[in-house]
């Protein structure tokens, strides 16, 4: 089975090191979730990987491919960003014949919630319907690891419920690495928790570390296991 290899990852900021020897691996058919403060470098790290955003220093290896810039590991790795990145002025339809392989686009379009949008253009749809569509082409895409940054801002319950299922449904064929400032969504979606803080990351073997690191309050914690154990 192959995997996403991540290693000795270094990036600083005006001399102010963001991280330090980071050290990441995911297999296929595993979720990742990558939790931490606003600020602590969860995004740069996810562009990193994706080779979007430069770093003094990084290892990275799908199987036994050495991946060095963007443009070798594209067809590998793809990157949800956090901010919404279809081009206006093009129906949905026609943006799904882009993104996606031939034999990737018949479950897109035959997909329930994409198919009363196929005839719209992406300046008209809702924030929520534009996220789902952007979440669903890159989970659709050829790669084999999905990195998600906030794949659920904007999104209604009910969309971002339906989001976790899929993910669940078709984690088997791919690697996936989340990151959420809902904390909730991606502790209960992931496989494993690592948690990123003063620029370094520390795999979540039991969730009460997050009140012991100074996370999660108390409060939060109890709410968090008593979600989780309905």
């Amino acid at each position: 089975m192959s995997s996403l290899h991540v290693d000795s990852v270094n990036k600083s900021y005006d001399n102010k090191k963001i991280l330090s020897d980071i050290y990441l691996t995911c297999k296929k058919g595993e979720i990742i979730g990558l939790i931490g403060r606003n600020g602590s470098g969860k995004s740069t790290l996810l562009k990193i990987v994706f080779g979007i955003e430069k770093c003094e220093n990084k290892f990275l290896k799908i199987g036994k491919k050495v991946i060095t810039n963007i443009a070798n590991g594209r067809s590998l790795i793809n990157y949800l960003p956090q901010e919404n990145f279809l081009p206006n002025g093009t129906k949905i339809k026609s943006l799904i014949n882009l993104f996606l392989p031939k034999k990737n686009r018949h479950e897109l379009i035959n997909n329930d919630y994409i198919k009363p949008l196929l005839d719209k253009k992406n300046q008209e749809l809702s924030g929520g319907e534009k996220r789902i569509i952007e979440i669903l082409l890159i989970i659709h895409s050829n790669a084999e690891f999905i990195l998600l940054d906030e794949p659920f801002n904007g999104v209604s319950p009910i969309i971002r419920d339906y989001i976790i299922k899929y993910i669940q449904e078709i984690k088997s064929s791919k690697g996936f690495i989340i990151t959420d400032h809902d904390y909730e969504n991606v502790i209960n979606l992931a496989d494993k928790i690592m948690f990123l803080k003063d620029g370094t990351l520390k795999e979540i073997k039991k969730q009460k570390q997050l009140v012991d690191l100074g996370y999660l309050s108390q409060t939060n914690y109890n709410t968090l296991i008593n979600e989780s154990s309905k």
